[in-house]
């Protein structure tokens, strides 16, 4: 497998050329040829092709950093609607829209439910795990778009325009992710009582403690641009300290890997379809991490040693 990679070595130079990120690619092939090995390559091919200097880019297809916004706005729109969906189905006994029952059925989910047979206090549990995933993700997304309008200050850099449509379907995605998790009980009208288990309360002590620790760091992000009085005075980039960033360079995105994990521990621990969205956000993350603490390393001479990338003492 690790030698198969230097064949796809055309390949990706042509995902870089419109700068898509070259994790999921080489994710897929390290699990379907059954090779760990493969994974630590990523990190390496990803920054040698970030680094290549030949390339060249069509400037009419970038879009404004600021755009990241829009993701948030989706998120929070779609996934606000399937979370009402879900709250009437469990709790006022309310059949799911027949597009929504469909897409059960296209993805075999169905089959899962009456294979395993089980819709007593198993498929209760559930049915609530799934709507406090969407719960924990639109509330996210919220709190993700008021610090985008409210706290954030944007540099002026880019993104491709296919980066920016992936972004959009992928929030889109990811909340009927959760939804195609119920079986099919709950989806025709059938409702189910409130059971409440160890790991939702885990998961949500997790998200909550993750996601204070999200917003200091952005907080002391943004004040590097800002004046005490709150008015932005600088674009630049400065050495940000406090909070986790005494640990590692970018423990915003390292918050967003703990946000994720809390919601798989949130659905019982034992989803895999899940877990996948984990360790697809795991690479994305650790990806930029790398190429934000190279840039800090690169940029500041006196940039703390002592720090990690990504995730704290280990990465």
């Amino acid at each position: 497998a690790v030698h198969g990679l230097h064949l796809l070595l055309v390949q990706l130079e042509f995902l870089r050329s419109v700068k898509l990120d070259v994790c999921c690619l080489l994710f897929q092939v390290a699990f379907k040829g059954g090779d760990a090995r493969v994974l630590p390559c990523v990190l390496q091919l990803h920054v040698r092709l970030k680094n290549n200097k030949n390339i060249k880019f069509n400037e009419d297809a970038f879009c404004s950093h600021r755009w990241f916004t829009h993701f948030y706005i989706i998120s929070v729109l779609w996934n606000g609607f399937l979370l009402i969906e879900l709250f009437q189905a469990k709790f006022l006994g309310a059949a799911l829209p027949p597009w929504m029952q469909h897409l059960h059925s296209v993805f075999g989910r169905d089959l899962q439910s009456q294979n395993t047979g089980k819709y007593s206090s198993y498929s209760d549990s559930e049915h609530f795990s799934a709507l406090l995933v969407l719960l924990l993700l639109w509330l996210h997304s919220f709190r993700r778009l008021a610090e985008c309008l409210c706290t954030s200050v944007f540099s002026n850099g880019v993104i491709h325009v296919v980066q920016y449509c992936f972004g959009l379907g992928y929030y889109i995605v990811l909340g009927t992710t959760v939804l195609w998790q119920v079986p099919i009980n709950v989806r025709h009208g059938k409702g189910s009582s409130m059971q409440i288990c160890w790991y939702h309360v885990v998961g949500i002590v997790v998200y909550i403690w993750a996601s204070l620790h999200q917003h200091r760091c952005l907080v002391i992000l943004a004040n590097l641009r800002k004046s005490k009085s709150g008015k932005v005075v600088s674009l630049t980039h400065s050495i940000p300290f406090g909070d986790w960033f005494e640990r590692v360079s970018c423990p915003h995105y390292f918050a967003e890997l703990l946000i994720y994990v809390s919601m798989a521990i949130t659905l019982g621990l034992d989803n895999v379809t899940w877990w996948f969205v984990v360790t697809y956000v795991l690479f994305n993350q650790a990806l930029v991490a790398v190429l934000c603490h190279e840039f800090y390393q690169k940029k500041f001479t006196s940039y703390p040693k002592h720090r990690k990338a990504f995730i704290p003492f280990v990465f």
